[in-house]
């Protein structure tokens, strides 16, 4: 059985040669869109992997750095973003026998996709933001803050009676200190 794709790697040439090595550079697109919340790394979009595969003696040990872009909308302010993932993984493909383990070398090949695809959807951001201290929209018009503003938060409609009984900030005579107090 032959079994190919983009994360596919043969090991025939270094399976049971304990301390052989070989690496790989490629890109290929991304096969499907990856991520489901506010951002994710788009179909097509390129994903470049350096991968180093070493034969030990329980197996294939893979080394690989990744490189791609995920898209998506700022958490916040919902502007369009764009940045850069840079993961890595280390996982050991055993060879098939009576242990249990997550990944096997099979047929000769190692297929990293699910790795790749885990590696890249968990670093994801889960709140996304355009920049660090972006102010959002605010919540009365629905308006993206300029940098620097805060949004005013609305008064309850059931404290407003209470506005009435304290001094409005913006009052001169209410904000003056009173300086002809009697000093001990």
């Amino acid at each position: 059985m032959h079994v190919s794709g983009p994360f596919v790697f043969p090991v025939r040439d270094i399976s049971h040669r304990a301390g052989e090595m070989r690496e790989f550079d490629i890109e290929v697109p991304a096969p499907a869109k990856w991520g489901e919340g506010l951002v994710s790394v788009p179909e097509g979009e390129p994903i470049e992997l350096a991968v180093r595969l070493e034969s030990v003696h329980e197996g294939i040990l893979v080394t690989a750095e990744i490189d791609t872009e995920y898209t998506g909308v700022c958490g916040r302010c919902l502007t369009d973003i764009a940045r850069p993932v840079e993961v890595e993984f280390q996982e050991l493909f055993g060879y098939p026998g009576t242990e249990a383990i997550d990944f096997e070398v099979q047929d000769d090949h190692v297929d990293l996709e699910t790795l790749v695809r885990d590696a890249i959807v968990l670093s994801l951001p889960f709140q996304p933001v355009c920049q660090p201290d972006c102010p959002g929209l605010d919540p009365i018009t629905g308006e993206r803050l300029a940098a620097g503003t805060v949004p005013e938060i609305p008064i309850d409609e059931r404290w407003a009676a209470l506005k009435a009984l304290t001094p409005d900030p913006d009052d001169e005579a209410a904000s003056r200190v009173v300086t002809d107090t009697e000093k001990s």
